[in-house]
């Protein structure tokens, strides 16, 4: 590793958080409108996402890290169905840009926290980048996982970050439950997962970021769904620690505080 560019100091892997974007989130409740079904809507979709915010995110993600997708075949015989891909959330501008290409051409939508679509003016973009923000109560629920049906029912890709908080340049992978891997096992969705590694660049202070692809995974229909979930999250974390050990470059260092 090369020298540590910045401590931090951590309690909890699984709530703290390390973004440093102050947002009051908007409340997702059951008259939150997830869109995605009307004509209209796909057409802003289209002019928003591909024409507009995709060709900024490729300049973006090329010139600042030197963005490349490694072992990207391991979708192609799946992007004609629906999938859900797990990532490891490790930086906040390239995180929501990362999916549209790991997925391309078939359309992703990335399972949110509230903050997403809760910026002035981004939070009413964000929805039809592929938005799709956790509901805040029972009742929003309902549309919530009717809008991820739907999108599953016409072949698109799901994606999800089960680490939920984002940790900038951390080079491991943080502990997560198994409860986000109820959908994949609802539907019979084959699962994959992406890991984003940094690595050194030899004339900038940048670090270059490589995303590695790795699955397909299934659920065993053998086990009881408790198990099938517990088993496809602990398939996916050990292919994202696997392919964790390649960064070798460390801008942040995250201590826990009672190691200290």
């Amino acid at each position: 590793m090369s020298e540590i560019k910045k401590i931090v100091y951590y309690s909890d892997e699984l709530r703290d958080e390390f973004s440093t974007a102050v947002i009051t989130p908007r409340p997702i409740d059951e008259n939150y409108d997830y869109g995605g079904k009307t004509f209209s809507w796909k057409v802003k979709r289209f002019f928003l996402h591909r024409i507009f915010a995709q060709p900024i995110a490729v300049l973006y993600l090329k010139l600042v890290f030197r963005h490349r997708i490694m072992n990207r075949s391991v979708l192609k015989k799946y992007k004609k169905g629906p999938m859900f891909v797990y990532g490891n959330h490790t930086n906040v501008f390239a995180d929501p840009l990362v999916p549209t290409f790991v997925s391309f051409p078939q359309q992703a939508f990335v399972i949110v926290h509230p903050n997403n679509v809760s910026m002035p003016i981004w939070g009413k973009i964000m929805p039809y980048l592929g938005a799709l923000p956790l509901p805040d109560n029972f009742s929003a629920m309902k549309n919530f996982i009717g809008t991820v049906k739907y999108h599953v029912d016409h072949n698109k890709s799901i994606y999800i970050y089960p680490e939920a908080h984002i940790w900038p340049f951390y080079t491991k992978i943080r502990p997560f439950p198994d409860v986000s891997f109820k959908y994949p096992i609802d539907y019979g969705c084959p699962v994959f997962c992406f890991t984003n590694v940094y690595k050194k660049r030899r004339f900038s202070k940048n670090p270059k970021m490589l995303t590695y692809v790795d699955g397909p995974f299934f659920a065993d229909e053998k086990i009881s769904p408790k198990e099938r979930r517990r088993k496809l999250r602990d398939e996916v974390y050990n292919a994202m620690c696997r392919r964790s050990a390649l960064n070798d470059v460390e801008i942040v260092t995250y201590i826990k505080k009672e190691s200290i």
